[in-house]
């Protein structure tokens, strides 16, 4: 039995990668000094698992960006308005594909299958592929050379890459992998040139609820990539979730199938006991969470790993984490400042090597050569599970009386409007903002000296004023017709709650990549979750008293909370989202106390909670959409609920976005402007609705007439008087000076399309 690996977190332990991608990007290190600086990462990434004893090391997980942009990349796959000319893109080319530049859009960002993680989405219209250099040859050449790593390189799957592509119509997809298949073979040939052994081939689509139709194309993918290169041995991995066409899968020609049985719900051990496991392949069994940062219990994978060596035999077998470690932080051995209960029972990457290398040892050597570290884990465990923290007996009581609480408002949509309407008078087109202002470097600032301790609180609330008064007066100054007041005192949409409410930790370096250099440090829900002091009131209803015009509350909804969170593993998502929901009920009662009379419960993640089975999804959905409206259900009718969400397949999920009955919504689509518009063609949506009318993750610019655009084509399908008009999501990390511009051509595409739909509303 050996030990392995699937993927390593990039961004370093102190962040490295991200501060060397932002200093590349802002002109400060020249491009050889920031090759130099990925490098060092990426070797430094490469012997952390080496020493750990990890036995197979991947290599080509390692980005510049995203690894399914590396992919396209490597494929020449570049859109026509970035003026690539062939050759390997250069990093000018690679990053306008995935940040924007001043002459061309980015390519559409969205979520990577249930994760927070975000991917750039392949284009593949009028663009014949072909192989730009071989990646994945220089990965395995660098670790061998430098650290004498014998590496396993990793590759997006042919499937998996073209399901996730956009740019071409679902009958060409046969042809698109007729088109794949040779780049794919070129590269393993060029592998196995070279003495590679094994490859793992990254397949999480097979994950996903697919008709067994497509299965066909996956048997002939991997038909053709076995007799490409038959020197080379393919490991095809699935994670994330069960494959449903299981003895299909393990049937496929390749040489080793990696399975998760962790997310699984038990159908992958299911069907590995009722239909075995092919003799003549490895199985690399995903038995450690890779997603979570909670301690394993060896004992139990352990006793997993002996179940599942019944079907397959040791020397057949590759202890491994549930998928790539990219979904946790690095190291929990920075986070000395946390209680040790707490400490104690966290994971990162790094622990979870060594838990891989421990279950490998007790494998080889039989359990009592890791007793004392069994034992340990053990403690661990029960300790948390016995804290305080997780017995409050208020919120229990509130959780068992949830039936007889509250889940709807108490007028029907009608009654509400007519009654905002009076209370608002707004103006036909309706503009505002979704909530965050440019985190400027003396905003950051500012909050590390109070941190710190070297500002004190008065002088901190004083800083917080200054920079709400100037944004309200530059609302002002632009025309907004909604304002917020900027959220200057929050550092994350999620950790600002959860800095608030009982039940959450917080790590020191816990960060994780979000897309590209973002980087987010979830909070840890450890305990019961419970309400203690109004956490919004005071900057909201300071910045309403600056301004007759009104001033968005501004709330992340509970679900988001939740899959922003890393969430405690011995309760049901479900119920941690209604404790969630009630706390958040309680601060929505003290805002309309307040006299905040408009208010945004933000629910980006709701969409990507979504489990990857679609016969799973209506219970997800049902307790998702119900979380929410425990949590808004309370306030009066002439309170105005909006709410936001971030790369929504519409379609997918209409009536549930409908049942939460938010009197307006935001979604972010100016990536996916058009394809969301034609989903209003087929489903209609009476409540009101802004569709962003341009991309805040790119620093460029956008013109009136790109934005006035943008509108034209919402209101093809959507009424004028239902229609808001906004940037697709918060301007927390853009700059002033294009904040500013951008948001005066938005006010400005709104006013030419009032004058042209005024017509059409009175006529």
């Amino acid at each position: 039995m050996r030990s392995g690996n699937l993927g390593y977190p990039r961004i370093g332990k102190g962040r490295e990668w991200k501060k060397a991608l932002e200093l590349y990007w802002a002109g400060k290190l020249e491009e050889e000094t920031f090759q130099a600086e990925m490098k060092a990462i990426r070797l430094r990434n490469l012997k952390t698992q080496q020493e750990r004893g990890i036995d197979v090391i991947p290599v080509g997980d390692f980005t510049y960006y995203d690894h399914v942009l590396d992919t396209a990349a490597m494929f020449g796959l570049v859109p026509e308005r970035f003026q690539y000319e062939g050759g390997v893109p250069s990093l000018a080319v690679y990053y306008a594909m995935a940040r924007g530049s001043r002459e061309a859009t980015a390519c559409e960002m969205t979520k990577w299958f249930n994760t927070n993680y975000h991917y750039i989405v392949p284009e593949l219209d009028n663009i014949s592929p072909v192989l730009t250099h071989n990646r994945l040859l220089d990965a395995y050449r660098e670790a061998k050379a430098e650290l004498n790593i014998e590496g396993r390189p990793v590759l997006v799957g042919p499937y998996t890459f073209l399901k996730l592509s956009k740019g071409y119509a679902p009958e060409q997809l046969a042809v698109w992998i007729d088109r794949l298949l040779p780049l794919y073979g070129q590269v393993l040939r060029e592998l196995e040139a070279e003495g590679v052994q094994w490859v793992q081939i990254d397949e999480p689509i097979l994950a996903t609820t697919l008709a067994s139709e497509e299965l066909d194309h996956v048997a002939r993918i991997y038909d053709r990539l076995t007799k490409e290169a038959p020197g080379i041995k393919l490991q095809l991995q699935t994670y994330f979730e069960a494959v449903d066409h299981y003895e299909a899968v393990v049937s496929l020609p390749v040489h080793g199938i990696g399975l998760d049985f962790v997310h699984d719900g038990g159908r992958n051990l299911q069907a590995l006991g009722k239909y075995g496991f092919p003799e003549d392949k490895v199985l690399g069994a995903g038995v450690i969470d890779g997603r979570g940062i909670w301690r394993a219990d060896l004992q139990d994978k352990l006793d997993l790993l002996a179940v599942i060596g019944q079907a397959v035999s040791a020397d057949r077998l590759i202890v491994q984490p549930s998928n790539s470690l990219l979904h946790v932080p690095v190291s929990a051995a920075q986070e000395g400042a946390l209680a040790p209960v707490l400490r104690e029972a966290l994971a990162f990457a790094d622990e979870k090597l060594e838990e891989l290398a421990l279950l490998t040892k007790a494998a080889r050597s039989g359990a009592e050569a890791v007793a004392s570290e069994l034992a340990a884990s053990k403690r661990s465990r029960e300790a948390l599970q016995q804290s305080p923290a997780r017995s409050r007996k208020e919120v229990h009581a509130r959780i068992a009386d949830l039936a007889s609480q509250p889940s709807s408002r108490a007028g029907d949509l009608e009654v509400r409007r007519e009654v905002q309407q009076k209370r608002w008078n707004l103006p036909l087109l309706p503009t505002t903002t979704i909530g965050s202002f440019p985190q400027t470097p003396e905003v950051r600032s500012a909050r590390l000296k109070w941190r710190k301790g070297e500002w004190s609180e008065s002088q901190y609330e004083a800083f917080i004023k200054d920079q709400i008064k100037i944004w309200i007066d530059v609302q002002s100054e632009l025309g907004l017709d909604v304002f917020v007041h900027g959220e200057f005192e929050r550092n994350d949409m999620v950790e600002f709650f959860g800095e608030k409410l009982d039940g959450f930790a917080f790590t020191a370096n816990g960060w994780v990549q979000s897309y590209g250099s973002r980087c987010v440090k979830p909070p840890i829900i450890y305990g019961d979750v419970e309400f203690t002091s109004p956490m919004t009131v005071a900057e909201t209803v300071y910045a309403q008293s600056l301004t007759a015009t009104p001033v968005k509350g501004m709330l992340t909804g509970p679900v988001t909370i939740l899959n922003w969170s890393f969430v405690r593993d011995d309760k049901p998502r479900e119920e941690v989202a209604y404790q969630i929901a009630l706390a958040l009920r309680d601060e929505l009662e003290a805002l309309e106390a307040a006299g905040i009379g408009m208010i945004q419960v933000d629910e980006p993640a709701i969409r990507e909670g979504l489990p990857l089975k679609r016969e799973q999804w209506p219970h997800y959905l049902d307790w998702a959409v119900r979380a929410f409206r425990v949590s808004t259900s309370t306030v009066k009718n002439e309170t105005q609920i909006h709410t936001h969400m971030c790369y929504c397949e519409f379609h997918d999920m209409i009536d549930s976005i409908r049942a939460m009955d938010a009197d307006v919504i935001s979604i972010e689509t100016s990536r996916s402007h058009g394809e969301l518009i034609e989903s209003f063609e087929e489903h209609t949506y009476d409540k009101g609705i802004g569709l962003g009318v341009y991309d805040i993750h790119s620093p460029r610019v956008p013109s009136v007439e790109e934005m006035a655009s943008m509108i034209d084509r919402a209101l093809r399908v959507l009424s004028p008087e239902q229609f808001w008009i906004n940037p697709d999501c918060g301007l927390k990390t853009r700059k002033y000076e294009e904040t500013v511009a951008s948001l005066r051509n938005m006010v400005q595409a709104t006013l030419q399309a009032r004058e042209k739909y005024a017509v059409h509303v009175t006529g």
